[in-house]
């Protein structure tokens, strides 16, 4: 920051002629140049502090670049920090709602990166904790896990490390649960209501054995058992 009137002559450089609050944007503040009635930008109070942004203090158009990309990826960084506070988010998600806040890629990528420095964000922890609430309470099989952890931008690998670590015996009997708690409300011929609860089951991303287990289950009799034939195409 430039320090005294001697220097006004400096190309580019202006005089902080006010600083004043931004109403309705906590802790954000006005900056505006002498000779001027728009501010000539809008900081966060820690870089007001960093920056001592007061007035009568003089600024550089390079001081200007500088302030203005510390306080982009100010902004970033606390914007993410509040998304996360909902839930969980994977790297992808964070970089997904930055994007739309319209902040540059620069800003979002390294803000990514701090986030990932300081275990924030971790997609290979997040795919472990959502596999298992996915498999478990939400009663959803490995391939459509797997395709909701692509989505959400989950790296291949990683995505596969999780599916691998669900417990064979807990995904089958959350399929048969949902099998018990979907027959009821199937209409139509026996015939008709198994081959629906299959359908019902893979949408909901089981293997084709656990759709079987499953619909055997249901379907006590042996010649219920008889019309499963098809699940092994």
């Amino acid at each position: 920051m430039l320090s005294g009137p001697g220097e006004e002559a400096l190309a580019g450089a202006f005089r902080i002629s006010s600083v004043e609050k931004v109403r309705k944007q906590r802790g954000r503040y006005f900056i505006y140049r002498e000779g001027q009635e728009e501010p000539v930008l809008s900081v966060h109070e820690d870089m007001l502090i960093r920056f001592r942004l007061l007035k009568d203090a003089w600024v550089t158009e390079e001081d200007l670049r500088l302030i203005e990309t510390e306080d982009g990826r100010h902004r970033a960084y606390s914007q993410a920090i509040a998304y996360l506070g909902a839930k969980p988010r994977t790297r992808k998600e964070i970089e997904r709602y930055l994007a739309r806040k319209e902040l540059d890629e620069e800003t979002i990528r390294e803000t990514a990166d701090r986030l990932e420095s300081e275990r924030l964000i971790d997609d290979a922890d997040y795919a472990k904790i959502f596999t298992s609430q996915r498999a478990g309470s939400h009663a959803k099989g490995r391939m459509l896990i797997r395709q909701e952890l692509i989505q959400r931008g989950i790296g291949k690998s990683e995505a596969a490390e999780a599916i691998e670590a669900i417990d064979p015996d807990m995904e089958r009997e959350a399929a048969i649960k949902a099998a018990v708690k979907r027959w009821p409300s199937l209409k139509g011929e026996l015939r008709e209501r198994r081959r629906k609860l299959a359908q019902f089951l893979t949408r909901r991303g089981y293997p084709s054995g656990v759709v079987r287990e499953a619909l055997k289950t249901v379907a006590t009799s042996q010649e219920d058992n008889d019309g499963l034939d098809w699940l092994d195409n």
